[in-house]
């Protein structure tokens, strides 16, 4: 019975996300860092991460690195862990297509910096993911620039381990991601991809593991004993918790992302039917088809609040999952009809 309450603290060595990392979506991505621009990122803020987990058997060519290559910044910046193993097996990485922000507010007493508000879209931005075939794969939280090592805050952590078990549907294996963006000393953007223990897991699991005066550890509930190199422990350094998570971007080709995100305070541009107007009225120009400019998570979430969400929208994204099923002309006279868009489509 003792052992339920003891934890001998041990990092882990890998992540559970397998050889082929975390692809972000750039436009997202970047769309998400420009935001928190607009308050010199002096505010926390966070949104959860829609896409697939990926199995896929790696080439073991893809593997072979030069020693002076096994450590490498991705586009942002980021820190990349070792790679180099040759053989190769079946593994998970994680597609990241969209990011939705649900409804908070910045407060920097809250432990995580930030209080959650009610959501009246939650039902529908899960329903909607769903129908394009997505899942809620990762969450992003954008922060104050820290000081050097100091990576995740302990709220952070505990929120990472819950949505974790969340994710896995108990303490298992999860290739759930958590991403931090903030900017270094020099004002530049750096973004990374982290995920906690099995062990943070477990601790979190049985509210091993509170939130004290110093962010930079996670307090151990004195019902529990953490042990590290032999000595009983009141806390734990967050970065024995953490594992690096390696982060490639790419271009979404089924998604664009150009529709104004909601629940944005400081955003100048809002979710209106004129912006829909702004962006569908591109089809026809530049290559820009009327489904590829329907196909933003964004614009299909303002959507589901004029169009039924269990008739529509499921034919909409049916035809934005497959290029090859044309959108009803029905659909496209009333969507355009809403836009207050004429002529053409």
């Amino acid at each position: 019975m003792d052992d339920k309450y003891n934890f001998k603290i041990k990092r882990q060595d890998a992540s559970f996300v397998g050889s082929g990392g975390v692809h972000l979506e750039n436009s997202a991505v970047n769309d998400f860092q420009s935001y928190l621009r607009k308050f010199q990122f002096q505010q926390q803020r966070f949104g959860y991460l829609y896409g697939k987990f990926v199995d896929e058997e790696d080439d073991d060519s893809s593997k072979e690195k030069k020693e002076d290559e096994k450590v490498t910044r991705d586009g942002w910046g980021a820190r990349m862990p070792e790679t180099g193993e040759k053989k190769v097996k079946k593994n998970a990485k994680v597609i990241v297509e969209a990011i939705y922000e649900p409804p908070q507010e910045a407060d920097p007493e809250a432990a995580e910096g930030f209080v959650m508000l009610d959501d009246p879209n939650e039902e529908n931005v899960e329903n909607l993911a769903n129908m394009l075939g997505l899942q809620r794969v990762g969450w992003i939280i954008g922060h104050p620039p820290r000081e050097e090592g100091f990576q995740l805050s302990a709220a952070e952590c505990i929120m990472a381990a819950e949505l974790q078990l969340e994710s896995a549907g108990g303490i298992e294996p999860t290739p759930f991601v958590t991403i931090r963006v903030t900017v270094d000393d020099d004002g530049n953007v750096v973004v990374e991809a982290f995920q906690v223990s099995l062990q943070c897991m477990e601790m979190v699991a049985e509210e091993a593991l509170d939130v004290g005066p110093n962010q930079g550890f996670c307090y151990v509930n004195d019902t529990f004993t953490a042990i590290q190199e032999g000595k009983p422990s009141p806390t734990v350094e967050n970065n024995f918790f953490l594992t690096l998570v390696p982060i490639n971007t790419h271009q979404s080709d089924m998604f664009v992302s150009e529709f104004p995100r909601a629940n944005r305070a400081f955003d100048e541009r809002l979710q209106t039917h004129d912006e829909m107007k702004r962006q569908l009225s591109k089809s026809g120009k530049s290559g820009w088809t009327f489904i590829d400019l329907l196909s933003d998570f964004a614009l299909l979430l303002y959507l589901c609040k004029f169009l039924d969400v269990k008739t529509d929208m499921p034919k909409i994204c049916a035809s934005v999952k497959d290029r090859d099923l044309p959108l009803d002309d029905g659909y496209k006279i009333i969507i355009s009809s809403l836009a207050g868009m004429e002529g053409s489509y």
